[in-house]
């Protein structure tokens, strides 16, 4: 008997209909759950809402959870949430397009909401330490005129770098420079390479 992969897809995009970074994520998920057969999806979608961090998540978060009040854990309780999606998942699907050079604001908000100390990563003698390793990313980066990977690319070296701090670092990005406007070419490219990463990707045990 197999155990279910689990997926968390995480959508950053603002746009609804037309959305690039929906349209190849939904095809991404559609392939892995063609290889794995048996899998679970947990979508999270960022542009229905989610909140800045202040300074009372800052308080709450600095408190040791054995002094916390309830008021610090209602403040933290959508964090919480996130991070335990996050923590069940093996498979993380995020659609990513570049805003203005980086990271839309949202995917930027949930990154600062994971990103929690002693649950995702943790402080040793020798660093940091990440938490969440064995989890495999798919990052889907549709662009306008920004080439992934270009110099002024602030968006995939900053995801790398964040998913690696929490122990994610088995990330793979998949670029379509241009798919919005009508680059039917850019488009099949990024299916082809959702196609080959995924062929590739081990079964599930």
């Amino acid at each position: 008997m197999t155990t279910p992969l689990n997926i968390l897809e995480v959508q950053a995009s603002a746009r609804g209909t037309g959305s690039i970074s929906r349209e190849l994520t939904a095809d991404l998920v559609a392939a892995l759950e063609d290889r794995h057969g048996d899998v679970t999806i947990t979508r999270r979608d960022l542009a229905q809402g989610l909140p800045f961090f202040d300074e009372d998540w800052v308080g709450a978060n600095f408190t040791p959870d054995e002094d916390r009040t309830s008021t610090h854990r209602q403040t933290l309780s959508r964090s919480d949430d996130l991070v335990a999606e996050l923590k069940a998942a093996d498979v993380l699907v995020i659609g990513a397009p570049i805003y203005n050079f980086s990271v839309p604001a949202v995917l930027k908000a949930w990154i600062d909401m994971i990103c929690r100390a002693r649950l995702t990563y943790r402080y040793t003698d020798t660093g940091v330490e990440g938490l969440l390793d064995g989890k495999k990313a798919y990052v889907v980066v549709p662009s306008g005129g920004v080439p992934v990977g270009s110099p002024v690319d602030f968006a995939t070296p900053y995801l790398r770098h964040a998913l690696g701090f929490v122990g994610i670092t088995d990330v793979e990005f998949i670029g379509a420079q241009g798919a919005d406007r009508g680059n039917d070419d850019a488009l099949d490219a990024a299916r082809a390479q959702i196609a080959e990463l995924v062929h590739l990707s081990p079964m599930a045990a």
